[in-house]
């Protein structure tokens, strides 16, 4: 039988998925507010330290293989993120497929009245943009990316770099906002 299996037959909830040899370690968080575990899906060989979220009425999150997520990084989905193979993912990295609240004043505070009283919403509209983060990709530490982006194959995001748009394969960002460095090619 499978970790996932004695996961939920232990704790009561769902939680995830995980590749052979993946690990979760302590300081990992598996939030899976959705209640679906096979809306988090962790590669083999991968090894988690941060936090994964689905929101209640949706969310996917899936890891490639061989893949980190250092401790204190936030990966918290209500649409779609999708990180490759090999990705290196830094400590404080926070990585957002939505607003995580409604930009309307009333509906946010229609969606915190509710979170207080009956928990997550299940019909909710974040806005959500896919992120996905091809193989290979090296995000550093305290970076943010935002909905809707795509970190292309080999690509690296410096350290405290805030991501709005599409990075391009082989090519180094930094900045907030993050903006071409230089190509990884470049010797």
């Amino acid at each position: 039988m499978n970790l996932d299996y004695w996961l939920q037959r232990i704790l009561g909830r769902a939680t995830c998925r995980l590749g052979s040899h993946a690990r979760l370690m302590p300081t990992a968080r598996i939030r899976n507010i959705r209640g679906d575990s096979d809306c988090i899906v962790i590669g083999s060989n991968s090894i988690i330290r941060g936090e994964l979220l689905t929101f209640a009425h949706g969310g996917l999150i899936e890891i490639g293989s061989w893949c980190y997520v250092g401790e204190n990084s936030r990966i918290w989905s209500a649409g779609s993120i999708r990180i490759g193979d090999r990705v290196l993912i830094a400590h404080d990295v926070n990585v957002f497929d939505n607003l995580t609240h409604p930009v309307d004043h009333v509906a946010r505070h229609r969606q915190i009245q509710e979170m207080f009283t009956r928990g997550h919403p299940r019909q909710l509209d974040l806005d959500e943009r896919p992120v996905v983060i091809d193989d290979d990709a090296w995000i550093g530490a305290g970076v943010f990316l935002m909905r809707g982006v795509r970190i292309g194959a080999r690509a690296i995001v410096a350290a405290g770099s805030v991501v709005t748009a599409d990075v391009a394969e082989d090519t180094v960002v930094a900045g907030n906002p993050a903006r071409v460095v230089r190509s990884v090619l470049e010797t």
